[in-house]
């Protein structure tokens, strides 16, 4: 039988759900951002805008679920294959991730509160979204807008240069670093 939480050798389901369902999210934001910022038609950047700052919230939400379930079940210790050079970055990376992964959200939430247009934030159509308390400015949209940006590339670049550790632990390493987060941990591991 599977299990939810993760073993000394497998993550659980709650950590794969998560781990993709924020990967597939964040990589989707970052296409959306990019495609939203030039398209010509402004209703159907509008809409494009409404759907990425309702991402958004929703990638704020797991990514603080994330960080807590990770908290509460310990991740299985890297193969031992794995150098000492690795075993010291790695979490290092991870922490970066989770990091550029609030930030990038937070920096997006700041950029509306603190927008001059005072356009109100519906995720999904659901209900208002209080801004944060900062004053509204041009400059202060400015900045959030370039941090947003500058945020946004260097968290795609991490998500990169993640994807590309895993690939390489599965096709030239060849160990299970990958496929433990892909196949759950069995109640008995």
């Amino acid at each position: 039988m599977q299990s939810i939480t993760n073993s000394t050798t497998r993550y659980g389901w709650a950590t794969i759900i998560l781990h993709w369902l924020i990967g597939i999210i964040f990589i989707g934001q970052f296409a959306l951002g990019f495609i939203m910022v030039r398209t010509e038609s402004q209703r159907t950047a509008f809409e494009l805008i409404q759907l990425h700052k309702s991402l958004g919230f929703l990638l704020l939400g797991l990514i603080i679920l994330r960080v807590a379930w990770r908290l509460g079940n310990s991740a299985p210790p890297l193969p031992a294959s794995v150098g000492a050079l690795e075993r010291r970055t790695a979490p290092l990376a991870h922490l970066a991730l989770y990091a550029f992964q609030i930030a990038l959200p937070l920096s997006g939430w700041a950029l509306v509160s603190v927008s001059t247009l005072e356009i109100p934030t519906m995720p999904f159509d659901l209900f208002v979204m209080p801004n944060l308390p900062l004053v509204e400015s041009d400059a202060a949209e400015s900045f959030w807008a370039a941090a947003h940006w500058y945020l946004a590339y260097a968290g795609i670049t991490l998500v990169v240069l993640h994807v590309a550790a895993a690939l390489r632990h599965h096709f030239r390493l060849r160990d299970n670093v990958l496929t433990r987060m892909i196949t759950p941990s069995s109640s008995g591991e």
